[in-house]
């Protein structure tokens, strides 16, 4: 089959698949992104080369627990209730719970970009391959989930909007990074990245962040400058942490010795490849999002 073929059809079932499971129900949401992280470890696994079932039994275990006690607790408690007779109410507090992991991700994100940038960080110890595993793999894929509410219920335009915006930023800095870019951005990790195209991404994720405001989210008129501002907003932040998330996978595939993370995606590599900008970006934006819900 031919290689553009190939990609246009394994991208286009992966962008289906992502739609279709987002809006259909949170469940399916969830489930989809369950399956994501299951790969994403055994992928990640292999370019930091330990053994792949203990992390792939904890990571499923944790993000389970914590998607059911953030977002069915009230589901859970009964449960545990009628399980042991009991009528005891379980005070979970989740914001508490939600700013621990939120610290460990953020830690471990600056991690990362330590990594990045300091050329002698070629190998890690073992602590550090499990401490990425964690907060670099795992977590990010709870508050994948955790945005998804945004400040109140279940709303996949929020989803859908990021992706969008990842998209548009990943596609239109290529597009202008093979049209005008001449600057390298960061050449010893990615040499076809250029300064133009970086910012270029970030122009029309702008631009794109501003017509999923007006036009897909379409916020009550009041609130109307508010949501453009927090898209375009997010746009900017998709632009600098989607680009520095991408780098610092590519740095684990070069020390790996690897061009892919996986083989699952014909023409496009493994599910960390697609997903490498969204997993650095989401904690960011669960941060964002609770700044906002504080100052309001």
């Amino acid at each position: 089959m031919n290689e553009t073929l190939k990609r246009s059809l394994s991208g286009a079932v992966y962008v289906i698949l992502l739609l279709a499971s987002i809006l259909f129900s949170t469940e399916s949401f969830f489930i989809l992104f369950g399956i994501f992280l299951t790969i994403a470890i055994y992928e990640f696994c292999n370019l930091i080369q330990v053994n792949k079932t203990f992390p792939i039994l904890f990571g499923t275990i944790l993000y389970t627990t914590v998607t059911l006690v953030s977002h069915y607790n009230k589901i859970t408690t009964d449960t545990i209730n009628k399980v042991f007779n009991t009528d005891v109410e379980i005070a979970i507090n989740i914001q508490q719970l939600d700013i621990v992991l939120l610290v460990i991700t953020l830690v471990v994100s600056i991690k990362c970009i330590l990594f990045l940038f300091y050329d002698n960080i070629q190998k890690t110890s073992t602590s550090s391959k499990y401490l990425y595993l964690l907060g670099y793999i795992i977590l990010p894929f709870i508050f994948i989930t955790k945005i998804s509410f945004g400040i109140n219920d279940y709303n996949p335009k929020i989803i859908i909007g990021l992706f969008i915006l990842i998209w548009t930023n990943d596609t239109f800095a290529y597009v202008v990074g093979k049209s005008i870019g001449k600057n390298k951005l960061f050449e010893k990790i990615s040499p076809k990245k250029t300064i133009e195209g970086f910012f270029g991404g970030i122009v029309f994720a702008v631009l794109a962040g501003y017509l999923i405001s007006k036009y897909y989210i379409k916020a009550k008129p009041e609130f109307s400058e508010k949501s453009i501002l927090i898209w375009t907003s997010i746009a900017i932040i998709v632009g600098v942490a989607g680009t520095i998330g991408d780098l610092i996978e590519s740095k684990f595939k070069r020390i790996a010795g690897v061009k892919d993370s996986g083989a699952i995606m014909p023409g496009h590599g493994g599910i960390l490849d697609r997903l490498d900008s969204v997993i650095f970006v989401a904690p960011i934006i669960f941060l964002f999002y609770q700044i906002l819900n504080y100052v309001s």
